[in-house]
């Protein structure tokens, strides 16, 4: 008989697009698969900042528990909302092809985002996207803003924001791609770690491991596995407040990985670039030139 797989998910629209994604791949490998959902901490405490209850990492522990008492095979994620550093006993053990890293601006007049008034109200909730945003628009007014994407958009059409920056890949996802007014390229403003893909954890020992790697994106993988790499070698000195950034290209065998340290509300940031063919090289690279740029020193001051 073909194997079940449970696949454990929150209930948002997205969690549901990127669970049912995997659903499908596992079912072309001959999988029968069930999605079960979660309703998280995270999930239920939209009424506070999301770092005052435990950062992103909530989303992902309610599943990894899940996990360890067997109720489903493996737990589908975000990668930008999984901890740099996760127990372990856990395995991040296949990832989709990722989508479009970039970041979206979102106005429901259309209007640019350079052309807002002075003191104009923008919503985000990302440390990274705060600390770059203040750099390119100091003029500008940035608060939290929480909430699934339908959420995030009715708070812009009641007036509560003048705008709004949203990941451009989970608007496409929910067919909401008519939404964006305009991209930031990532030289303007660095995707986080892991934005835009999917990621599949399962246990480390077993069977499931292989499960998810079946439905793996080798260059996906790699882009992932260099981007944690960088947020790993400062081990728990980042958190949920850190306005750091990670993102790695690929061009045939070459591996680039950029990365941004700022300040949430201060003007220092640090941005460097680094590339070769060894992607634990590149890694190293990257790490060792923050390093010497004072990334220690920011990062004690953003604790």
């Amino acid at each position: 008989m073909t194997r079940l797989v449970r696949i454990g998910t929150r209930g948002s629209q997205l969690a549901l697009w990127q669970s049912n994604e995997v659903a499908n791949k596992l079912s072309e490998q001959g999988y029968r698969t069930e999605i079960v959902i979660f309703k998280t901490t995270a999930d239920k405490r939209q009424d506070v900042p999301l770092a005052a209850i435990g950062g992103k990492g909530l989303w992902v522990k309610e599943l990894e528990e899940a996990l360890l008492r067997g109720a489903i095979e493996v737990a589908v994620h975000s990668l930008k909302d999984v901890p740099s550093i996760i127990p372990d006993e856990f395995l991040l053990a296949g990832f989709l092809e990722r989508a479009d890293p970039r970041d979206a601006w979102v106005n429901i007049e259309g209007k640019p985002i350079a052309a807002l008034p002075d003191g104009a109200v923008i919503g985000t909730s990302a440390p990274r996207r705060r600390s770059q945003i203040r750099t390119l628009y100091p003029r500008l007014h940035i608060e939290d803003i929480r909430g699934n994407v339908d959420t995030r958009i009715n708070k812009l059409r009641a007036g509560l924001y003048d705008g709004a920056i949203l990941a451009s890949a989970g608007l496409t996802r929910l067919g909401r791609s008519s939404e964006i007014t305009s991209y930031f390229s990532t030289e303007e403003m660095l995707p986080a770690c892991g934005q835009g893909i999917v990621a599949i954890e399962t246990l480390r020992e077993g069977s499931t491991r292989d499960i998810a790697a079946s439905i793996d994106h080798p260059a996906t993988a790699v882009a992932a596995r260099c981007e944690r790499g960088v947020l790993q070698k400062f081990g728990t000195l980042l958190d949920c407040y850190s306005a750091c950034a990670v993102h790695a290209t690929q061009d045939n065998h070459s591996i680039t990985i950029r990365a941004f340290f700022g300040e949430l509300e201060g003007d220092r940031a640090i941005r460097v670039s680094r590339n070769g063919n060894d992607p634990d090289s590149v890694v190293d690279d990257v790490y060792r030139a923050l390093v010497a740029e004072g990334a220690m020193e920011l990062v004690g001051a953003l604790g």
